[in-house]
């Protein structure tokens, strides 16, 4: 099996936990090779780890996520949703045999407007979530258009358009619901609303989300997952599923609920706690 690897920190690459990953793989015939960016991946590749954190992966995600190579999520980081199997189980799980293949929504972002110029290198998919943010002190007026027709002006910080994925990332930063990966549904979500009436709204994932802004600073940001681009005030981006999902490998064993309750701690009241 060829295996390319994807490391966004160096310092994860000389980590022994990953060391001996590889040497224990490549005893058993796997082959290796580093990706760095979209240019690298060779012909024949069957997955990629992404080696790191949730952030590593997402970056990974930029590199391979047309290509239909899966992306398997090796955990040297912090929380990891995306990421969650440790470098012993990921072992395991491919000298075994014990993984799946399943499909991630992605989100397609295409802006237009007056005069535009797209940055060198744009890539207009996210993952987790498309975020359009005030990019000064002040408030933002966000208008939303879905599926044709227009919802009440967003007076906020910033509003964000999230997949089921992205529910555990900053949409729940933000105070929006835990959706189940396997959910068919985005979320449109305020980020620091002003106008407190104003809530988090779940619509189908066939759904199309069209935004404009009103700012009295010289513009906006966007950012699509862990990337972020200046936009201008008469620039709107529409936001809809892409024309391809993301192929993610997790484990047989993996349960969603069990992630939640040992990862971010969910419904675990400290009163419980018989050591305070």
């Amino acid at each position: 099996m060829k295996l390319g690897i994807f490391i966004k920190d160096p310092r994860m690459g000389e980590s022994p936990r990953f060391k001996s990953m590889v040497d224990k793989l490549t005893g058993n015939g796997f082959a290796f090779y580093r990706i760095n960016e979209r240019d690298d991946i060779e012909d024949d590749t069957d997955m990629v780890l992404s080696v790191g954190g949730d952030g590593t992966f997402l970056s990974a995600t930029k590199r391979v996520a047309d290509s239909g190579i899966p992306i398997f999520g090796v955990n040297l980081g912090r929380v990891g949703f995306l990421s969650e199997n440790d470098p012993e189980t990921v072992v395991e799980a491919l000298l075994d045999g014990s993984y799946i293949i399943e499909d991630r929504v992605m989100l397609s972002a295409v802006v237009s407007g007056g005069d535009l110029t797209m940055e060198p290198g744009f890539w207009p998919y996210a993952l987790n979530e498309v975020t359009l943010h005030r990019c000064g002190p002040s408030v933002i007026g966000i208008d939303v258009c879905l599926n044709g027709t227009a919802l009440p002006t967003y007076w906020a910080d910033g509003l964000l358009v999230s997949t089921a994925s992205g529910s555990t990332a900053y949409s729940l930063s933000a105070g929006g619901p835990i959706c189940l990966p396997d959910t068919q549904v985005f979320i449109i979500e305020p980020i620091a609303p002003h106008n407190l009436n104003l809530r988090p709204l779940i619509v189908p994932q066939t759904s199309s989300v069209k935004l404009s802004f009103q700012t009295r600073d010289s513009g906006a940001v966007l950012s699509m997952d862990n990337r972020t681009m200046n936009i201008e005030p008469d620039w709107t981006v529409e936001i809809s599923m892409a024309q391809f999902s993301l192929k993610r490998i997790s484990l047989s064993k993996s349960n969603f609920v069990k992630a939640l309750t040992g990862k971010l701690f969910w419904g675990e009241d400290i009163r419980n706690n018989e050591d305070l």
